[in-house]
């Protein structure tokens, strides 16, 4: 009998409305396999035993009172960019490592409604900034298959805590892939959903017109489930869109006969590993197998979306990270009676390196002469992706791309050349730039690493997405490989 701690979603919340466990048995299962793994996977920066246990007990009453949901008593790992109330919320950050957040993220409260089980906040690259779980300003995670390897980021910790068996599952943010490449590299499933579909309220900003909260699950009806629970208008965000409620699990399990998959050339990029190519080619076939009908298709402005996203998300950044002067929150510089010494100290020992690199760089493209030449330039060529995405879906119901195009590399091998960590997101970076959803789920093994392929649709397109890649898994199995932790 497999351990409690690597159930689904469906398996745990079968079991506790059945009696078979508690979610106190559940949640220990998990934070015993925090005590066993977490030395050497670090995917959490803050564990929290007694809120767990007591969240846990209270689930146990409600489930013995009939009154349950379907994450009720499910244990989860909280990204910590996700405002906590009462548990600290740092962003990775040295500047935010003291901060107490005295309210709850919606996303937050909403999986707290349903009477979920808050195991601790996950590591991250600093202010969701990087591509490796490398960049957070406390220790890197690291990828449960391979422990000399990274995890993928932003959202590494969320992908790790899920691959390693340490949560059932856990929220991530996505602003350039940051959910779905980690997913990939980890072998599991992680979903962008729609701009706009899920509140940004109490997510820490990085990019505000691209971030994105989104699941981390083991199967695509575990993030299913969870989409059901954190999506919906939140009057607090106003860019939270207004859409009559949906089941997202409804669809899964119906056949994906007739369904138009479209294979964008320019998503198969120089660069990628030959072991990626040929299990990513692999998938397709799978899918051609499973009735899909396969055709070519053509995105010509993806060759853009790198330099339009590393001048917009920079740009956003520099605007909302000019919060963070000593004065109101965060950490301060107390070493001098100067104001803007004081500003300039309380930043240069705040932020880290790559979130100073991505100030620099966004403040840069918003002065004074270079606005127009910049970041007009990368607003126009964001109209043009949206427009080719437009265009090709009015000839295919979704598109299957690789998620990364490499598998998890070593720790510390990108690390002094930021151009080639930025082209890793090649092609789940679009995505970002038009609104769009993206799942990525494990297809196979490259050299014993998991690959993950992307499937990616129209606006409000969940329902498409999930009951597509949930066809391919139940005919493969890929997602229930673990790793030998």
């Amino acid at each position: 009998m497999e351990k409690l701690n690597w159930l689904s979603i469906q398996e745990a919340h079968d079991q506790l409305t059945s009696k078979q466990i508690s979610s106190v048995e559940l949640t220990q299962a998990c934070l015993d396999r925090i005590n066993a793994v977490e030395d050497e996977v670090q995917s959490f920066l803050t564990i929290t035993p007694e809120i767990a246990l007591s969240q846990a007990a209270h689930a146990d009453r409600l489930l013995a009172a009939g009154d349950s949901l379907p994450l009720t008593g499910i244990p989860v790992q909280i990204k910590d960019v996700l405002c906590t109330e009462g548990v600290p919320t740092t962003c990775a950050s040295r500047m935010l490592e003291n901060f107490i957040p005295v309210y709850n993220a919606t996303v937050v409260e909403k999986l707290s409604n349903q009477g979920a089980v808050m195991l601790g906040k996950g590591n991250m690259d600093e202010f969701a900034m990087g591509s490796s779980c490398e960049n957070s300003a406390f220790h890197p995670t690291r990828n449960p298959w391979d422990l000399e390897r990274v995890p993928g980021g932003s959202s590494g910790g969320a992908a790790a805590s899920v691959a390693s068996g340490e949560t059932i599952f856990s929220l991530g943010s996505d602003t350039g892939g940051s959910v779905r490449q980690p997913a990939s590299l980890c072998g599991v499933v992680g979903l962008k959903p729609t701009y706009g579909l899920v509140s940004r309220y109490g997510l820490v900003a990085f990019a505000s017109s691209l971030d994105q909260v989104g699941p981390v699950g083991r199967s695509v009806k575990d993030c299913a489930f969870v989409l059901n629970a954190i999506a919906g208008h939140d009057a607090k965000d106003a860019t939270s869109v207004v859409r009559e409620q949906k089941d997202y699990t409804s669809n899964l399990g119906q056949e994906i006969n007739g369904l138009k998959l479209g294979i964008p050339e320019e998503y198969f990029v120089d660069g990628m590993e030959s072991g990626v190519r040929q299990v990513i080619d692999e998938a397709i076939a799978k899918l051609e197998e499973l009735g899909a009908s396969i055709h070519p298709v053509s995105l010509p402005t993806t060759r853009y979306a790198l330099a339009c996203y590393y001048i917009i998300a920079p740009s956003e950044c520099s605007a909302n990270l000019a919060r963070y002067d000593g004065v109101k929150y965060g950490y301060s510089y107390q070493g001098t009676n100067d104001l803007w010494e004081a500003l300039e100290k309380t930043r240069e020992f705040g932020f880290g390196p790559e979130v100073t690199r991505r100030v620099m760089l966004g403040t840069y493209a918003l002065s004074t002469g270079y606005y127009d030449a910049y970041y007009l330039k990368a607003q126009q060529a964001r109209t043009l992706i949206r427009q080719d995405f437009d265009q090709v879906f009015r000839e295919v119901d979704a598109l299957i791309t690789p998620t990364s195009p490499v598998t998890a590399f070593k720790i510390g091998e990108k690390v002094g050349d930021p151009v080639q960590m930025y082209l890793i997101d090649a092609c789940t970076l679009p995505v970002n730039i038009a609104g769009l959803p993206g799942l990525s789920i494990p297809c196979g093994f490259s050299d014993g690493l998991p690959v993950g392929m992307q499937f990616i649709g129209p606006h409000f397109s969940e329902e498409t997405l999930l009951k597509a890649a949930h066809a391919y898994e139940i005919a493969t199995d890929w997602n229930k490989s673990r790793p030998t932790l």
